[in-house]
């Protein structure tokens, strides 16, 4: 996408792409991917995978799965009429000592027509066995195809501590601050990324896209 386009008050404005909050959401923890096309024909899933099976360990081969609408029963998520799906993520995940990982849809991807649904797992220590991700197809007009690799599931390490929150009124000079950094976002570009951004989120990139 381009980094600036056109505005209806007047002249082109920033998009997105220049919005450092934005792009450091979709950009961390790391994606689970869609195993195999799925195509989507009149309400129906299919799909065709050569997975062989482990002669060592049973896994689910197939790439979605499926929920009854009766373990959602008293939410806004049931619906008699429709069940919830379940993709099948073939991976075992650690996560270093303290630390959980939230697992939720993938972070401004309003075009996929589904809605993963959020959990949060030790997976320190819950970490020797596989984790699938329920989530409901809300798009019933969708018809086509669910490429291989269409991300499924956002997976962010969250450290596993207490904290506690208080909320205070400002004083003076916590006032003042807050008065400056307005006065600066107003006057010129970039002030977050460059005052305030941690440079991890910049270097958080696999290898091969260095």
């Amino acid at each position: 996408m381009p980094a600036r386009a056109f505005a209806p008050t007047g002249g082109e404005d920033d998009t997105v792409k220049r919005c450092p909050p934005f792009i450091d959401a979709m950009t961390s923890g790391f994606l689970i991917p869609l195993i195999c096309d799925v195509v989507v024909e009149d309400g129906q899933l299919r799909w065709d995978t050569d997975m062989p099976p482990s002669e060592i360990v049973s896994f689910p081969r197939s790439p979605i799965g499926f929920h009854d609408p009766g373990q959602v029963a008293g939410t806004p998520l049931f619906d008699a009429d429709q069940v919830l799906i379940k993709f099948h993520n073939l991976w075992t995940i650690q996560a270093p000592q303290g630390y959980a990982l939230l697992f939720t849809h993938p972070f401004n991807r309003f075009d996929l027509p589904f809605t993963t649904l959020t959990g949060l797992v030790d997976c320190d220590r819950y970490r020797d066995a596989w984790i699938h991700f329920p989530a409901v197809w809300w798009d019933a007009g969708f018809a086509g195809v669910l490429p291989k690799g269409t991300p499924v599931a956002q997976c962010v390490p969250v450290r596993r501590e207490p904290w506690v929150a208080e909320t205070s009124a400002l004083t003076n000079e916590e006032a003042q601050r807050t008065h400056e950094i307005i006065e600066a976002i107003g006057r010129e570009k970039g002030v977050y990324r460059r005052r305030f951004r941690a440079r991890t989120h910049a270097r958080n990139k696999a290898p091969s896209e260095r």
